[in-house]
């Protein structure tokens, strides 16, 4: 396979028709339809599926898609080792938890687009676990995971520090500790979730059992429900500014153990990425004195 077959093959996945990825390739239509042809006689399958106008990706195709990125990516740091380039340009590849996505990142990646117009940001989200396997697999090149973090072949810097604190429906009394929730109903991410660790952990030191475990897929659906009365859950505080239902909500202070969390960046040790230096570089300087690179 030709590297620039696999460009072309993902730039019509995003763009979902030749069309549209020829205006972006700069190609003519007749040319990217005819290697995108030549691709699928050579590896025997069809990468998409035609669904009216539009070309929607096969099952196949997703196989495909998954290595591309890859290998584009090693290709493009390649270039970049051997060259000596350490300008940034190219595909930066970040996982991050959602809630730092929609709270810190924001502001973050718009001062990184604009000093580094050259880079193009990819992101998905995932849970701690989740993300720190794809870094580590070589299929994102950064991310943003809650601690702790203890694999050696990572590098960390703490990027953002969240006060936790405990979530309730509008009018329950102070809780101080877990026998002051009026039920043991808990709302939680899924396992491997570090919220959903620390708020069993406090469970269990106040000696008192969770009497029900509710999973939830979103912060939205999650606050959500805490404001319906389907039980409590341990949230970052910056989250909660500006959310529909906070009027809804009870705001509760964690003792201290239990209170504060760092959000680490986190890539390969052996692996330096010229993007997610400069990444790192935005963070610095802001948390010069907290910041801690092993």
């Amino acid at each position: 396979m030709d590297l620039s077959d696999l460009r072309i093959f993902r730039t019509i996945a995003e763009a979902g028709g030749v069309t549209a990825a020829a205006g972006r390739l700069n190609r003519v239509q007749s040319n990217v339809s005819a290697r995108l042809r030549a691709l699928e006689d050579e590896l025997g399958a069809p990468l998409f599926d035609r669904v009216g106008k539009r070309l929607k990706i096969a099952p196949r195709g997703r196989i495909l898609l998954e290595y591309a990125e890859r290998l584009l990516a090693l290709a493009d740091e390649a270039q970049a080792a051997v060259r000596g380039s350490r300008r940034p340009h190219g595909a930066l590849r970040i996982g991050t938890m959602e809630s730092t996505a929609g709270v810190r990142l924001p502001g973050l990646l718009g001062d990184y687009h604009r000093l580094h117009p050259d880079v193009q940001v990819e992101l998905h989200t995932g849970s701690p676990r989740e993300l720190v396997a794809r870094v580590l697999a070589g299929e994102s090149d950064a991310a943003f995971v809650a601690e702790p973090v203890a694999d050696p072949r990572l590098a960390t810097l703490a990027a953002f520090e969240e006060e936790l604190v405990l979530a309730t429906a509008a009018g329950h009394p102070p809780v101080r500790r877990p026998a002051d929730l009026r039920e043991g109903k808990v709302i939680v991410f899924h396992a491997g979730c570090p919220h959903r660790e620390r708020i069993e952990q406090w469970f269990a030191r106040g000696r008192r059992s969770i009497e029900r475990l509710t999973e939830i897929g979103s912060y939205h659906t999650l606050l959500g429900c805490i404001a319906a009365g389907m039980g409590a859950a341990l949230v970052p505080r910056s989250i909660l500014a500006g959310v529909a239902v906070r009027e809804r909500l009870q705001v509760h202070e964690l003792p201290r153990p239990f209170r504060r969390v760092w959000t680490l960046l986190v890539w390969p040790r052996d692996r330096p990425h010229a993007n997610v230096a400069a990444l790192a570089a935005l963070l610095a300087p802001a948390r010069n004195r907290l910041a801690r690179a092993r």
